[in-house]
């Protein structure tokens, strides 16, 4: 295990290195949270395959795979699809925004009165997601160093924390370029085809395994729809994925690369089926679906290639995390401190109304104790798919409905985005409580009653004030905002 060992210190140390990196490219807070708006189809393309496909996409896609075969890919596709869906449809309307965070944007388009509620909604959302993703460190280090779950997640959160707070987004962005290098080599390139070989190839794993695994359809019509509900619209309207939209120099990036990105994640699913159904031949008897990735890398891989695909697994899980933790601190610190302390500014370009404190300083400071508790947390809970449960039932029940019905219907009123959102949010809650977490019943009512209050509450309410939907419109198309000039140079790829 020394090679492998060896591999994985490296690629630790690496991530360390383009935090350092990072932090002499931060200069603003436009750079330090969206890394400028400067980021090429490249770079833009590679950086969103990566916050995408985290642990739950690699390990659990892996291990969906084991339990129902070829159809264990419809999670990670609704993802694919969500990402499709909002870089075709919404990215280039949310690249000209040039805001900083999706509160902002309801800020912008409702008249600056449904911002601080969203706020806390999102806030829970990209701790729980950051929580789930420095759990799944445990999992990976137990594997390499059969190490103690609580200093695994200390080790693992501490890298990401410290590089993140270094350099902000810029330090995400190159760390997530070479993230998603390794884990296309490591997943797609490596272990895929040795996986499917070492289970005799497609005839043999059809001779050995069940029909069913090789339907398409056979994890079942309702929990792809649940997918799809959770997954395909919490794509569309998550803090950390419109983030990395900010970070597009372009509207052409944010759509052409966003596609491409989204098409990656399709072929990224597949691929952890076939690993997870080759598994099943190769194990049938494991003890539980989500081993089946660290079983057969540890197993079947030679010394080398299996230090490369666990840092994959690393890659993956750090990648999301990062992600996640930024989203959070940006949050914080821009849609709920910012307003308690009583310093509110207006959503203006880069640069302006930003006060006398230095906002990379202060925007540090958030990640650094975002970072803390995110590691307290995850040392605290135990059971990573309730809590990615909460995140995306809270995320879709509170916040879908007026996000999408902020940038397509203009009859939409603050007043129906706020009774929306308290009302969708509290009816997931008091579902999770009465139904289950896991069950399916919180999301679908929750979701309906945000719906129903929405348009009946925005109908029952004046309109909104029309000098606030001109700005927005004219905020949509990108005229009337000034873009400063460190946001006009671009950067390579």
């Amino acid at each position: 295990m020394a090679v492998d060992y060896t591999v994985i210190v490296v690629y630790l140390a690496g991530m360390l290195a383009m935090g350092w990196w990072g932090m002499r490219r931060a200069k603003s807070k436009s750079d330090f949270l969206v890394a400028g708006r400067r980021l090429g189809p490249a770079m833009y393309s590679g950086t969103m395959a990566a916050i995408v496909l985290g642990g739950a996409s690699t390990i659990g896609g892996v291990g969906l795979g084991y339990q129902y075969g070829l159809s264990g890919a419809w999670m990670v596709i609704t993802i694919g699809l969500g990402l499709l869906a909002l870089s075709v449809f919404f990215s280039a309307r949310i690249a000209r925004l040039k805001v900083y965070t999706v509160s902002e944007m309801l800020d912008l388009r409702y008249g600056g009165r449904a911002g601080v509620v969203s706020g806390v909604v999102m806030w829970a959302y990209t701790l729980m997601l950051a929580v789930t993703s420095t759990i799944a460190y445990a999992t990976i280090f137990d594997v390499l160093f059969d190490m103690n779950r609580t200093l695994a997640i200390v080790i693992g959160g501490s890298i990401v924390v410290a590089y993140s707070t270094l350099g902000g987004m810029w330090s995400i962005t190159l760390t997530d370029m070479v993230q998603f290098v390794v884990k296309t080599v490591g997943v797609l390139l490596l272990l895929l085809p040795i996986a499917v070989v070492k289970a005799g190839g497609f005839s043999e794993m059809k001779a050995k395994l069940p029909t069913e695994y090789f339907d398409p359809l056979g994890i079942g019509g309702e929990t792809i729809f649940t997918y799809v509900l959770i997954y395909t619209f919490g794509m569309l309207i998550g803090q950390d994925i419109w983030q990395r939209v900010f970070t597009a120099r372009s509207d052409t990036t944010a759509r052409w690369g966003g596609t491409v990105a989204g098409t990656y994640c399709l072929v990224y699913a597949v691929a952890g089926a076939v690993i997870g159904t080759a598994a099943k031949v190769m194990y049938p008897k494991l003890p539980s679906a989500d081993a089946a990735f660290a079983t057969i890398v540890k197993d079947e891989l030679p010394v080398g290639v299996r230090g490369l695909v666990l840092a994959a697994a690393l890659a993956a899980v750090m990648s999301t995390s990062s992600g996640a933790l930024i989203a959070c601190a940006t949050v914080a610190n821009n849609d709920i401190w910012s307003r308690l302390r009583g310093a509110v500014r207006s959503s203006g370009p880069d640069g302006e109304h930003e006060g006398d404190h230095d906002e990379v300083k202060g925007n540090r400071a958030f990640i650094l104790v975002m970072g803390v508790a995110v590691i307290c947390t995850a040392i605290a809970l135990n059971n990573v798919v309730e809590a990615l449960t909460v995140a995306y039932n809270l995320l879709v029940g509170g916040l879908l409905v007026p996000i999408l019905g902020g940038l397509l219907w203009k009859r939409g009123t603050a007043q129906g985005a706020l009774a929306s959102v308290v009302v969708g949010g509290l009816s997931v809650v008091g579902l999770m409580a009465s139904f289950g977490i896991l069950a399916n019943e919180p999301v679908y009512l929750g979701l309906s009653a945000s719906l129903v209050v929405y348009v009946a509450v925005s109908l029952a309410t004046p309109a909104t004030d029309p000098a606030v939907l001109r700005a927005w419109r004219e905020r949509v198309a990108g005229r009337g905002v000034p873009v400063p000039p460190a946001e006009v140079a671009e950067v390579s790829g």
